[in-house]
């Protein structure tokens, strides 16, 4: 669950609109973060997982997905994301009880038109109980969060790495194993967020929905080699100050991973790019994830 699960972290670029440079996405929790096995929760313990994210785009879509804005648009975020994971031995409906939290720290630099802005500062936090379920051919979990809005924020345009407004997030998904040595693996992962008015602008942004997808291969029981992918909507209006009110937007993008598990030191790796091919109202880029996971 990630991270802005964060918008990362990372409010994942910003974009020119007319007379004004307005953060973006619409979302808290940023697409890509999670891919290979996404809905799958370890197994009980304590973790610590750091996401490295980066985002650079330098194209701005219209509503048509056609090229617009600024021919000097530039956007490039870079968002490190420490999360705290804990699975319980407890069992609720069957399922093991999880907390985790996490907390972005973000670098953002935008150039569009004549605005030219960059800054680095900490996110907003998120923290989230999470149930999960691991059976013979199949792994479930879902997952209740909140982000809460600790970080920096203003009126646009800017580049404060907080939103500004509290969001409530669900999640839940689904991965299913082809064959009974669980090698082959395809996931599924949706997350729902609904958004609370803005504190600079009194503005409610439409609520979101995220999925993130991912089909994979074991390899000498340490290597895990996949397909991935996500699309993030918003799905409903914006309301309340229509001066800062935005179009609904949308994204899709898919790439490569590959994850390493390293056994003695229970460390995991995972790096995945994905290429955006969809667009709507906002940048159309690249995203680069590499993520450590560390079992104590």
């Amino acid at each position: 669950m990630k991270n802005n699960f964060i918008r990362l972290i990372l409010g994942l670029g910003l974009v020119s609109l007319a007379t004004s440079v307005q953060a973006q996405p619409s979302a808290h929790y940023v697409p890509g973060v999670e891919g290979i096995k996404a809905a799958t929760l370890p197994p009980p313990g304590w973790y610590v997982r750091d996401y490295n994210v980066a985002y650079y785009a330098t194209r701005l879509n219209d509503e048509n997905g056609h090229r617009s804005g600024p021919p000097n648009f530039e956007a490039f975020t870079y968002a490190n994301v420490p999360r705290v994971i804990w699975i319980s031995d407890a069992k609720l409906l069957g399922a093991c009880v999880g907390v985790d939290a996490l907390l972005p720290l973000v670098y953002q630099n935008v150039r569009a038109g004549g605005y030219v802005g960059g800054s680095f500062g900490i996110g907003d936090l998120f923290a989230e109980s999470t149930l999960s379920w691991h059976l013979r051919r199949f792994d479930f979990s879902t997952s209740l969060g909140l982000w809460m809005p600790t970080g920096d924020s203003g009126l646009p345009p800017t580049t404060r790495a907080g939103l500004g407004y509290w969001t409530p997030m669900l999640t839940a998904g689904s991965t299913w194993y082809a064959d009974d040595a669980k090698t082959w693996a395809v996931s599924a992962l949706c997350r729902y967020e609904i958004n609370t008015e803005q504190r600079n602008t009194h503005t409610t942004t439409g609520n979101v929905l995220t999925l993130e997808w991912g089909v994979s291969k074991t390899l000498e029981k340490v290597f895990d080699l996949g397909v991935v992918g996500y699309y993030q909507q918003k799905v409903t209006g914006d309301s309340g100050n229509a001066m800062y009110a935005r179009p609904h937007d949308r994204v899709a993008a898919v790439g490569p991973e590959i994850s390493v598990a390293f056994p003695k030191p229970m460390l995991f790796v995972s790096f995945r790019y994905l290429n955006e091919f969809l667009a709507e109202n906002r940048a159309e880029g690249h995203t680069f994830s590499l993520t450590f996971t560390k079992r104590f």
